[in-house]
């Protein structure tokens, strides 16, 4: 997996305070600077103001200024359930790699078995590897060696059969029926700072799936570099709190 920033807002959180004054000011803030739109909040300098007002919204869930800010995200190499599970979110958009227009019909079965093109869960290849709903948890060395001999032959001749159907004259929007649910895609997605909180609410959470959990921390990373007064605090004070910042 692979996630980059491919654009955001510049000065996310200068948008953020301007548009939380905005909402108690008796001038327009359009016609003031923003050192003063800040003048009242407190702090010696304006990263304090910053700090300060930034933290004030997030503790009192005043969530609405987060809305202005967007970031774009270019995320390599997840598979379609992953990208099944992010894009079920409201408020957030998604272009991804087509299977309809895109086939894989000069991809080597035997890569696919050694890992090309099918996300391999760590529960196929570990012996200790507990998931959620398991039944039973860690199991022997033989045990773990049949799962994965079992899953690489399966998603080899899932390909192979795939690129079967190609050579038969199937349209690879219909071959690719038979392809596995781990199948390898691109995404990109934008979304604006309060959803991609509400996001991590969910899918950084430590009840949710591996994939998705991996790719979330990752956008984080990012969002935090981005936007780092906010991501910092939401770190520090509510990650994990589900649905606080439900849209």
């Amino acid at each position: 997996m692979e996630v980059q920033l491919l654009e955001a807002t510049d000065d996310p959180e200068e948008l953020i305070c301007s548009a939380a004054r905005n909402d108690y000011m008796e001038d327009f803030v359009g016609d003031k600077s923003f050192e003063e739109v800040m003048t009242t909040v407190e702090g010696e300098t304006i990263e304090e103001k910053k700090e300060t007002l930034i933290g004030h919204l997030l503790k009192q869930g005043h969530f609405g200024p987060f809305e202005h800010p967007q970031i774009t995200f270019a995320v390599k190499g997840i598979s379609r359930s992953c990208m099944a599970q992010i894009t079920r979110h409201r408020h957030a958009s998604f272009d991804v790699r087509s299977m309809r227009y895109v086939s894989f019909d000069d991809v080597d079965p035997e890569d696919v078995a050694e890992g090309e093109l099918v996300v391999t869960p760590p529960s196929a290849t570990d012996p200790d590897w507990i998931g959620r709903n398991q039944e039973g948890g860690a199991v022997d060395d033989e045990t773990v060696e049949k799962r994965e001999a079992v899953f690489r032959e399966s998603v080899k001749r899932s390909v192979e059969e795939y690129q079967e159907l190609l050579d038969l004259g199937m349209p690879p929007e219909d071959a690719r029926f038979v392809l596995p649910i781990g199948t390898e895609v691109n995404m990109v997605f934008s979304v604006n700072a309060r959803m991609l909180m509400h996001i991590a609410d969910l899918r950084a959470a430590a009840d949710s799936q591996w994939e998705i959990r991996d790719m979330t921390e990752r956008v984080l990373d990012l969002a935090k570099e981005w936007c780092p007064i906010t991501f910092e605090y939401y770190e520090e004070n509510m990650k994990n709190r589900k649905n606080r910042i439900a849209p």
